[in-house]
């Protein structure tokens, strides 16, 4: 069965949004990348090595699907390839994005020698930026994606060595978040002087400052504050709008998270761990709300189960006041069948119209 007639293009649905004028109905929003190579029938390593095949994947399948964004390129071992460590690309049937196989950081003499890289060539940086210039010139939305303050810094490290550290060497903890945050301004700072900071959009993971790995104490001294410093930073180099992607379980974080500067609006992107209520409340004000769909709910539940999430999420998110947009809480995984990405648009046509 068709969908409804949409009264507004993409285009036009994410602009008017992000001016925090009324649209038509809730954005569909991507989080998807290795199914989108298997969807066209790539291997998923080239979401990541190969940038025009990354892009094409994503723009078929995106159409496909008629989500309102354009293709991003990203993953969250952001940090240790670009620091000077190892990653090794997706290959087996389970492998979905590139994973870190030696950190730059494994003793403490380490830290002390790291410095931040060359932003032109380091690591995934020339990828990106080739990723961009496709983007700029199908006039998709510019995207850069890092890892969070904290995640980037257990990238560097390990988390299991950064946890040690935030407990028994704080300075060690707060010399590796400090360089971490330093090149997550350096990264935007080159895309904006490159593309002009308001075509920029800025994404941000974070999945490492969950309340299962550190407590709500560590997230107050070792993460707020790079966050608060580097947020700001972004924001005077004249970037527009901030998407953080809150990845996890972060409730005990969110009066803190809330603190945080992500634009006029920003962009609050949720895990199903998070409620969308709990996120309008702590969000909806200052930022457009956007998830929460659980990829493990997409890839092994039934159709009517992941229309019935999306049915109340979309229900939910029509009542945030900077507005809604239904995106899986995480990525899509691979596996995921082909109806469920379906059913998740489905749901926006029957119940996300705003008038």
């Amino acid at each position: 069965m068709p969908f409804k007639q949409d009264r507004m293009n993409t285009g036009e649905r994410m602009k008017t949004l992000l001016e925090g004028h009324p649209i038509d109905r809730v954005p569909f929003y991507p989080f998807i990348l290795g199914f989108c190579a298997r969807n066209v029938g790539y291997p998923i390593r080239v979401m990541y090595d190969a940038p025009a095949k990354s892009f094409d994947a994503q723009q078929r399948t995106l159409d496909q699907y008629g989500f309102d964004w354009g293709p991003m390129y990203g993953y969250a071992s952001y940090g240790a390839w670009e620091f000077g460590g190892q990653v090794k690309m997706p290959a087996g049937q389970y492998e979905q994005a590139p994973m870190h196989t030696g950190f730059p950081v494994q003793a403490e003499a380490d830290v002390e020698n790291l410095r931040l890289p060359d932003v032109r060539t380091a690591g995934c940086l020339p990828l990106a930026m080739e990723f961009s210039r496709l983007q700029e010139n199908s006039r998709t939305p510019i995207t850069v994606v890092v890892a969070g303050n904290f995640t980037m810094a257990g990238n560097i490290c390990s988390v299991e060595k950064l946890s040690r550290w935030m407990l028994k060497k704080p300075e060690l903890a707060d010399r590796i978040l400090r360089t971490a945050t330093d090149h997550i301004v350096d990264v935007v700072r080159h895309w904006a002087e490159t593309f002009g900071a308001e075509r920029v959009f800025p994404q941000i993971w974070e999945p490492s400052a969950s309340n299962d790995i550190i407590s709500p104490k560590q997230f107050e001294r070792f993460v707020f504050p790079y966050l608060l410093e580097s947020s700001k930073k972004i924001l005077d180099l004249g970037v527009k709008h901030l998407l953080y992607h809150i990845c996890g379980e972060q409730n005990k974080n969110l009066p803190l998270w809330a603190e945080v500067p992500m634009g006029d609006p920003g962009i609050c992107s949720i895990g199903q761990e998070v409620d969308i209520r709990t996120a309008i409340d702590h969000f909806g004000t200052s930022s457009i709300i956007a998830g929460n769909i659980s990829p493990s709910a997409l890839q092994n539940d039934s159709p009517a189960k992941v229309y019935d999430l999306c049915k109340r999420a979309v229900l939910e998110g029509l009542k945030a006041p900077r507005g809604f947009m239904l995106m899986p809480g995480c990525e899509v995984p691979p596996d995921t069948p082909p109806h469920n990405v379906y059913v998740m648009r489905k749901a926006i046509d029957d119940f996300g119209w705003y008038a």
